[in-house]
């Protein structure tokens, strides 16, 4: 699972080295590659030796639109070779060595780390601080991951329906900065657009269907059932006809009132089926969201970080009812709620399930934009309170941890998903050049 991107692999190499050896080693490692599931990979049987060599792999890589290239340092070779592909192609750059050979009673065979540490000089030195290195006869799969993070966001069209939510100015962006240093153009929608497509009354009655099978619908009217099942398949199409990768949603103040019922459960059931919906008009969370499925994450959940017991060591991660319905524990009563917008709310309930979490937000301030990343653990509880929500104990402590993000002004959404995913998500960080915030 996560987004298909599309990465370019080539091998240096210099005949005055085991040249022969490191091809045997290539060959063994593009077998690994194409085992790799989501990668379509544009790459170089034979090793690249001369500066020629190199300027016709950039020829070919640049016409394949590659989202990154893997550059093999096989054995050592000229420094000239990765520079030419960097200049070319401005795109994230693996740095890759392999284990050295046993000696032989010559000298030393490969020199291929020798080779990578030439190249990552090069490169730091002409200006790329976005490289990353490994030692090691298969290719580093976090690099992978994150590679497919920034191509998720680099092609993705991302609409927002609405505006930011009231008052919350913390998660307002440049759009024209912020296309600048994603490659997002925003699109903006009016909140009715999602709810005016018409929808036939089997898709209605099918949805409907699923609503009442997955929650408990006691305290809703059989109506705003219906305008959940309604808004399910209305915002579906919305999506569909407008090609969009993700959306965010002005959830309220006027949701309710221009409908009759808030979108939280459209957005828990949607969620589930793979849809990406920030509430709040949250644009940078819906980018967050999006880099999260395509590094794999099944179905992230936009949270605040909630009530925080320093005593025990645990915060709530808490929103008022929109995360995937197929994030619940399968103990508490799922059910359907009307506790706010004058009981036309009708939000999700339901305690998330346990499991090691991971969370990150891309996050811009004062110009400068960064990744907050923290890892935890979800424990079970009992519902306690109305919406969606996780007690997770961090990997940290509690009071360092909203110490961090207050000091820092990271916004009050915060991605979580179920999985370990932090190291993909300082990789991701490195190769958009954006500053990491940790506990």
């Amino acid at each position: 699972m996560g987004y298909t991107a599309k990465i370019g692999v080539l091998c240096l190499g210099r005949y005055t080295y085991d040249v022969a050896a490191s091809r045997e080693i290539y060959k063994k490692a593009q077998e690994d590659l194409k085992t790799i599931p989501g990668v379509d990979w544009e790459i170089f049987e034979e090793p690249v030796i001369e500066k020629p060599d190199a300027e016709a792999a950039a020829r070919r890589l640049k016409g394949a639109d590659v989202d990154a290239v893997a550059i093999i340092s096989g054995t050592f070779h000229l420094g000239h070779l990765a520079l030419i592909i960097d200049r070319a192609l401005k795109k994230p750059v693996l740095l890759w060595a392999f284990n050295e050979l046993p000696y032989d009673g010559g000298k030393i065979r490969l020199n291929s780390v020798c080779g990578m540490n030439l190249n990552a000089s090069n490169l730091y030195k002409s200006g790329n601080d976005s490289f990353v290195c490994t030692v090691s006869d298969t290719i580093d799969r976090t690099w992978v991951d994150a590679v497919r993070m920034k191509a998720a966001i680099e092609h993705a069209h991302i609409g927002v329906a609405g505006y930011r939510a009231d008052g919350f100015f913390n998660l307002d962006i440049d759009e024209l900065e912020n296309f600048r240093k994603t490659g997002v153009l925003l699109d903006h929608y009016e909140l009715a657009d999602m709810f005016s497509a018409p929808v036939s009354e089997e898709a209605a009655h099918r949805r409907e269907q699923e609503v009442r099978s997955r929650f408990s619908c006691g305290g809703v009217t059989d109506e705003q059932v219906r305008k959940v099942a309604r808004l399910c398949e209305s915002t579906q199409t919305f999506l569909d006809k407008n090609r969009l990768d993700a959306l965010a949603i002005r959830c309220w103040p006027e949701y309710a009132n221009s409908y009759g019922i808030a979108p939280c459960a459209m957005m828990s059931l949607l969620q589930a089926d793979g849809r990406i919906l920030s509430c709040e008009g949250d644009a940078e969370g819906a980018e967050t969201m999006l880099a999260c499925a395509a590094a794999g994450c099944e179905t992230p959940f936009l949270a605040d970080l909630s009530q925080v017991n320093f005593d025990e060591n645990y915060a709530l991660m808490w929103h008022c009812g929109v995360a995937p319905v197929n994030l619940w524990d399968g103990c508490c009563d799922c059910t359907l709620d009307t506790y706010f917008a004058g009981g036309r709310g009708v939000t999700a309930g339901f305690v998330m399930k346990s499991g090691p979490v991971s969370f990150i937000r891309i996050d811009t301030a004062r110009g400068k934009t960064r990744v907050f990343i923290t890892k935890g653990t979800a424990e079970p509880m009992e519902k306690q309170l109305a919406g969606t929500y996780a007690k997770v104990r961090f990997d940290y402590p509690v009071r360092d941890l909203i110490g961090r993000v207050t000091e820092t002004g990271v916004a009050h959404h915060i991605v979580m998903c179920y999985g370990e995913f932090t190291d993909v998500y300082r990789t991701f960080a490195k190769i958009m050049g954006w500053g990491i915030i940790e506990p």
